[in-house]
This record gives structure tokens, C-alpha cells and sequence, in this order.
């Protein structure tokens, strides 16, 4: 009797296209930024944004799940965000958005990334969470809002007191949640390290 061997995943897949595609959006969003586009900025984020759904969905959907796709959506995910919110920092000088702001953005993405591929590496799973993904949805809305904001400046459009305190809470929110998520992130992996199954 004859037996078939399984066959894996075809590495350009729809799902790894749509996360390429996020990252040339990415470098389209950068450039949009730089020429003060915010309405451009804001349809292009938000295409962006539905692709980082739509990966994944089709992924698990149609059983495509990949190794390449599964540690390249969240590097592209973090150039998204870490890139736009670096080139947002010249804009935020009414005090809305401070470099140490940006800081921790950047900061707690590379130091999870660093840790997720250490703990991998021997063994041990560490995938995200539930609060690591409510951290990327208030990532994203805080960009939303600021786009927004910054659309409604450009036009004069009024009143903005209600947009622009938004924009603040969201910003703010997102603070909040990338700093617990990152912590979060460390003490599992103390966790894991300190247990009698972990074998460096």
C-alpha cells in the first residue's frame, strides 16, 4: 500500500505575499509621512493594517501556515509601526509625542524579539499573548488617531479639541499596554528559565 508523504506549505504563498506587500506599504507609508500626506498616510495604514489580518486569517483558513511567515509577520508588523511612529517623532513637537515615547515603542520590540527567537531557539514556546495583541491593536489605533489628528490640522478643521484628546488617550493607552505586555514577556521567560523542563 502506497503512502503519501505530507507536503509543506509553498513558501510564496498568499499569505506570505500579503505580508510582503505590508512591508512595501510600510516604505510607501514613510514616504507619505516625510511629504505630510495625513490622509494618504491614513488609507495607506489602515491597508496595511487589514493585509496583518488577512495573512493570518487565510494562513489558518487554508492551512498555510509557514515557517517564513510565521517569523516574518511580526518583523514586517514591527517595521510598520517602529518606522512610522520614528518618522511621526518631527510632528509631535506641540508635545504630543516625545522621543521617549517613541523609545519604548522601539525599545520593548527589540528586546521581545530578541528574547522570542532565544526562547525558541531551545525549545520553548513563545508565542504572543492576548495582551501582546490588544498592545498592537492600541499600536495601531494610537496611529490611526495621530493621523487623523494631524489631517485635521492640516485642513483647519474644526472643532479638534475632541480628535486631538483621542489622539492623546489612545497614545497613551498604547504606553500602557506595551509596557505591560513587555513585561509580561520578561517574566515568562524568567519563568521558563528558572523551570526544571528548560534545558539551555
Amino acid at each position: 500500500m502506497a503512502t503519501t508523504t505530507p507536503t509543506r506549505p509553498p513558501v510564496f504563498n498568499l499569505p506570505n505575499q500579503l505580508t510582503a506587500s505590508r512591508f512595501f506599504l510600510a516604505i510607501v507609508l514613510f514616504v507619505l509621512i516625510e511629504v505630510q500626506e495625513w490622509r494618504a498616510c491614513l488609507g495607506v495604514f489602515v491597508l496595511a493594517s487589514f493585509t496583518d489580518w488577512l495573512d493570518g486569517y487565510l494562513a489558518r483558513k487554508q492551512g498555510l501556515v509557514s515557517t517564513l511567515g510565521r517569523n516574518l509577520d511580526p518583523l514586517v508588523d514591527k517595521v510598520l509601526v517602529c518606522g512610522a511612529y520614528i518618522f511621526l517623532l518631527p510632528y509631535g513637537n506641540d508635545k504630543w509625542l516625545w522621543p521617549w515615547m517613541v523609545t519604548v515603542v522601539v525599545a520593548r520590540e527589540l528586546v521581545i524579539t530578541g528574547l522570542r527567537g532565544f526562547m525558541e531557539m531551545h525549545g520553548a514556546k513563545f508565542g504572543a499573548d492576548w495582551l501582546g495583541k490588544i498592545k498592537m491593536v492600541l499600536q495601531c489605533a494610537a496611529l490611526i488617531a495621530i493621523f487623523v489628528a494631524l489631517d485635521a490640522k492640516a485642513h483647519e478643521i474644526s472643532p479638534r479639541d475632541w480628535i486631538e484628546r483621542t489622539r492623546d488617550v489612545c497614545i497613551y493607552a498604547m504606553l500602557a499596554t506595551t509596557l505591560l505586555s513587555g513585561l509580561q514577556y520578561l517574566w515568562r521567560a524568567v519563568a521558563l528559565l528558572r523551570s526544571e523542563n528548560y534545558t539551555p
